[in-house]
């Protein structure tokens, strides 16, 4: 799968003209809904982008999925259909192996060690290696620590999870600590995870209690254990092609727009952890704390499963999230 990606991919990278390079209007596509802090940040990103161009280029924000799920996305902006996306770091894994690392189970202690590991080499690394693929990295916005959510029980312990149908994301890594864990994971993609809940498909999901809340998943799955499994990334991704087709002052603008929007989004999310659970407990979920050290211990699998493919970046990522 990833290598059909990422063949497309290149395709479409090949496809796209150079007319599109000097598009007046760009497209700035996400998956999230109203309320959820990329939805927020993307129009914060359209508006700082056309103050800092003078008006020399609009912004549309394509949000809610209404062009395609992540991995469409991506495909449309290599190709320069769209401009830019904040996207998922699963799909992204399918055409750079490399970021899916990023989600190693219980690799960063808390958000702010996950976005200094992002901001320094690698993140460069790994801007380095979409490129290779159509794509720019312009920065990683937050997609939160993971908990996960069931329909009718507490999974404090991974013998809890055993045979539990569990949705992840289209995300290999996700699917490996879960089978790790004892559970039946599947991927679905976001647009249709509630009613796949609704409907029985699924016993339970995972997700950063953000993402939880703006869907009201709270209201399918109202058993919320805090594991916090594992992180997630935002990376917001341009088209190569329509970047290498800018002048430095636009280039400028577009960096300086992820970044001070992403700060933003990345305040938001960690205000969201700390107070989202009395708003959820109103809505009547219910919350129960994981026993971390069986879950560290149920995973570390997964870990050995991805040193073998990539020693070098797992003892990289391990040194620089401070994990021994």
């Amino acid at each position: 799968m990833k290598s059909m990606l990422t063949i497309a991919l290149l395709g479409a990278t090949a496809l796209a003209g150079a007319s599109e390079a000097q598009a007046d209007e760009v497209i700035f596509a996400h998956g999230a809904n109203p309320g959820n802090p990329r939805y927020i940040a993307a129009e914060k990103w359209a508006d700082i982008f056309t103050q800092c161009t003078n008006g020399k280029d609009t912004v549309n924000v394509a949000a809610s999925a209404t062009m395609g799920d992540d991995s469409e996305m991506l495909t449309s902006t290599a190709a320069g259909v769209i401009q830019v996306t904040a996207n998922s770091q699963g799909p992204m894994a399918q055409i750079v192996p490399q970021i899916g690392l990023l989600g190693l189970p219980f690799l960063f202690k808390d958000l702010p060690t996950a976005w200094k590991v992002l901001d320094g080499p690698v993140g460069d690394s790994l801007d380095a290696d979409a490129q290779k693929a159509g794509l720019k990295i312009l920065g990683f916005w937050d997609n939160g620590i993971r908990n996960i959510t069931t329909v009718n029980k507490f999974v404090k312990e991974p013998a809890d999870l055993k045979g539990l149908k569990i949705r992840t994301p289209p995300d290999q890594m996700t699917i490996d600590i879960f089978d790790a864990l004892g559970a039946s994971p599947a991927p679905l993609a976001w647009s249709e995870l509630p009613s796949a809940l609704q409907s029985g498909v699924f016993d339970g999901q995972e997700n950063p209690l953000t993402n939880i809340n703006s869907a009201n998943l709270q209201e399918i799955t109202p058993y919320i254990t805090m594991t916090g499994h594992k992180y997630e990334s935002t990376p917001v991704v341009a088209s190569l092609s329509w970047w290498q087709g800018l002048d430095q002052a636009t280039q400028d603008c577009a960096l300086k727009a992820t970044s001070e929007a992403g700060k933003m989004e990345r305040d938001m999310s960690l205000k969201a952890d700390k107070e989202l659970m009395p708003k959820m407990k109103k809505d009547g979920a219910k919350f129960a704390e994981a026993d971390r050290a069986a879950y560290i211990e149920a995973t570390k699998s997964v870990y050995d499963k991805y040193a073998k493919d990539y020693p070098d970046t797992v003892a990289k990522l391990k040194e620089a999230a401070g994990l021994k």
